[in-house]
């Protein structure tokens, strides 16, 4: 019998701390699930600084209609990523330095932040014209880009001034055009004069070996230092070894000095240049502003999508009323893990609703019992962040208020708690906000302290938190507990399934009954010798030995007669599909018989009109003694052909009629709506006159490819009922 809940107020003080609460997680449960692990590779995937600071905060959403939102656009992405549309890459360099700078009069833009601003542009209208190519088939993206639109007033001014490689153009101005031809012909000159200076010292050997350098942007004669002086000019330096000394020759001293004055123009007018395409840019401040606004989402949900990619997710359908149906999941971490070591991770599938919704898993350590508990955990927290999951894509999922868990030892040296004592806390902590708007994930619950005591104290606690309406899968060993929830109308049992003749855990979760803990069967995979085994079971009460090995044959006898059922079912579909396929052969004959008894008829006619034509062809008399000697035989022939036209026409004019008249009937006749129209991919059917339901995976205008547990066949879609 269920228990009710133990006072009013405690109820109320749950729905009042519900409205009270900023976030429906605490970091002690992003902890224990690992999701600090998914928000790190949520980072390393994001390409702009902001969009990797958001997702180090990752959390899940307040309210079931932004995480809807959410969940639309990241469908939507990942759709264009996985179907082969031609959709820019989300790869730019953000723009908060350039707003800030242009939000301030009179500041001046640096090259790099032009060319930022340049690259952002052109992206933004690759993907306006994207969205404009597409449009209606990504709604939810598409009112990303209601701030943003198609221009080149950004990009023209910019690229007038900026060449492709990034460099300032000659003609980005006149005066910088001439003021470029000056220094080209000063620095000619400077060449020229200096080449002299060279040939003139390595003609009289002052030089050293490397014979000149580049000192200061300058280019200098590389002097043995023995003969310096006898070179006019200014000492730019000497090598490490003081071996040589670097003179600048007296001859390009003023040109050189005329040069760097020059190249003080050119900074001038390119400050000048600059302030001006400022001024411009400025006009589009606004605009820049959303395209920093858009390309940081976009970046957000892309790296989203990527990790979906990595990770092998789907999307599942959003639930209003609380539920969790995972089919074939797989905990992300782990997955990651194994495929790195080359290991099998074990898909899991399980259902929690308003029929069902506790489930305590029981069976062998190192069975899997908390790893698939962890997996609806965080597979929870990333649906409710926003994220898609590693499960099949027919997999359920609800918004809950409250994620809360209590996993693994966590003894606090720094406040004195024991491991028991923080569960008592965190239980205190549950006891305060958990209804049925929350999920539960107890790990190895009521451990910690004397069994008997320990788990006493559990079974109240299970029964408290059951009776406020609460989600959730917990962990046990403790047989009360396991009991308890037999009883309870809303909870449910599950075991880890392990196998007795090899003495290996199968990491398979089975609904329906409580498992044994194979406590000595695992402790003989772990090298206990067989004595100690033996003195332990001899101390213990005959009955819970008995009762812990039948609970163990229970499971091998289910297995067996799951393994049985499996069998029956592979032959019950073997037979249908045999059946569908006599059908198809026996349609397919029958239509040959008609064709060919068609065939048979015409050739009847034909050989019949051929005879009569040979009788007439042999009454022909061939004679020149008389016109009309075949007169009789003419006319007699012309009747004929006449006889046959007359026949060939009222046989089309009964066709026509007919083919009228099947037509009003259509008209006047008003079918009863079929609901075949209605049948699509991931639809369940049914057979006609069938019972087996199946799930639509693939089809055509004709045939459909329907699972039927686990056997697949292609059915003619009028053979099918639309189920749902």
């Amino acid at each position: 019998m269920d228990k009710k809940p133990s006072t009013p107020s405690n109820k109320q003080r749950g729905e009042s701390l519900i409205e009270s609460m900023q976030t429906i997680i605490d970091e002690q449960t992003v902890k224990d699930l690992e999701f600090d692990l998914i928000r790190i590779m949520l980072h390393d995937m994001c390409n702009s600084s902001t969009a990797k600071a958001k997702m180090t905060n990752l959390a899940p959403y307040r309210k079931p209609h932004e995480l809807d939102k959410s969940l639309r656009e990241l469908k939507e992405f990942h759709r264009i990523r996985t179907e082969g549309f031609s959709f820019p890459a989300i790869d730019f360099d953000e723009l908060l330095k350039e707003i800030k700078l242009l939000g301030i009069p009179g500041s001046v833009l640096p090259e790099l932040g032009f060319l930022s601003i340049l690259s952002a542009s052109r992206l933004v209208n690759e993907l306006v014209l994207f969205f404009k190519k597409e449009k209606g088939v990504f709604p939810e993206l598409e009112l990303r880009m209601k701030e943003v639109y198609f221009t080149q007033d950004l990009i023209k001014p910019i690229e007038k001034v900026f060449g492709p490689r990034g460099e300032i153009k000659d003609d980005a101005s006149p005066a910088l055009a001439s003021i470029r031809k000056e220094i080209v012909v000063c620095r000619r000159k400077i060449t020229r004069q200096f080449n002299r200076e060279l040939k003139n010292m390595t003609d009289k050997g002052l030089l050293g070996d490397v014979k000149e350098a580049y000192l200061q942007n300058r280019r200098v004669l590389a002097v043995q230092s023995t003969h310096k002086r006898k070179v006019n000019g200014i000492v730019q330096g000497a090598s490490k070894t003081g071996n040589l000394t670097y003179i600048e020759p007296q001859a390009v001293v003023a040109m050189n000095h005329e040069l760097e004055m020059i190249h003080d123009d050119e900074r001038k007018e390119i400050r000048r240049i600059l302030a001006a395409l400022t001024e411009s840019t400025r006009q589009h401040l606004e605009l820049i502003e959303a395209y920093q606004v858009l390309l940081v989402a976009l970046d957000f949900v892309n790296a989203k999508c990527r990790l979906a990619i990595q990770l092998n997710c789907n999307m599942p359908s959003f639930q209003k009323e609380n539920r969790v149906e995972l089919i074939e999941a797989f905990h992300p971490i782990l997955y990651l893990t194994n495929e790195r070591e080359g290991n099998t991770t074990f898909p899991q599938s399980l259902t929690l609703d308003m029929e069902h919704r506790m489930l305590v898993i029981s069976g062998p350590n190192a069975g899997g019992k908390s790893i698939t508990l962890k997996t609806v955990g965080l597979l929870q927290l990333m649906f409710q962040s926003g994220l898609m999951i590693p499960a099949n894509e027919n997999s359920k999922m609800s918004f809950f208020r409250f994620i809360l868990t209590d996993i693994g030892d966590n003894q606090s040296i720094e406040n004195q708690l024991s491991t028991y004592s923080y569960r008592l806390k965190r239980m205190k902590h549950f006891l305060d906000i958990t209804n049925k708007n929350s999920l539960l994930l107890l790990d190895e619950f009521g451990t910690g302290s004397d069994p008997d005591l320990g788990g006493a104290l559990a079974e109240v606690f299970f029964e408290e938190l059951y009776s406020r309406g609460a989600f959730g899968v917990i962990t046990t060993h403790y047989s009360n507990i396991k009991l308890r929830a037999a009883n309870l109308n809303q909870a449910l049992n599950g075991s880890m399934l392990f196998d007795k003749e090899s003495l290996e855990p199968l990491f398979k979760l089975d609904i329906g009954q409580p498992g044994s803990s194979f406590t000595f069967e695992v402790a003989e995979i772990n090298g206990i010798p067989q004595s100690l085994i033996d003195d332990a079971i001899s101390r213990l009460d005959d009955r819970k030995v008995k009762m812990d090995r039948l609970i163990a044959d229970l499971q091998k006898e289910k297995a067996m007669y799951r393994a049985k059922a499996q069998l029956v079912q592979q032959a019950e579909m073997k037979t249908k599909t045999s059946g569908l396929e006599f059908e198809r052969l026996k349609l397919k004959y029958e239509q040959k018989e008609l064709a060919q008894q068609k065939r048979i008829e015409e050739n009847n006619l034909h050989i019949h009109r051929g005879k009569k034509l040979s009788s007439f062809i042999g009454n022909y008399e061939v004679s020149t003694k008389g016109k009309n000697q075949n007169k009789e035989l003419l006319a007699e022939v012309n009747k004929y052909i006449a006889m046959e036209k007359t026949k060939i026409v009222d046989a089309q004019k009964a066709q026509e009629l007919k083919a009228k008249s099947q037509n009003n009937k259509k008209k006047k006749v008003t079918k009863p709506r079929s609901k075949q129209h209605l049948i699509k991919v991931g639809s369940t059917v049914k057979l006609i006159n069938g019972k087996e339901k199946g799930t639509v995976l693939e089809m055509d205008q004709e045939n459909a490819t329907v699972a039927f547990g686990v056997f697949k066949t292609k059915v003619r879609l009028n053979r099918l009922n639309f189920v749902r």
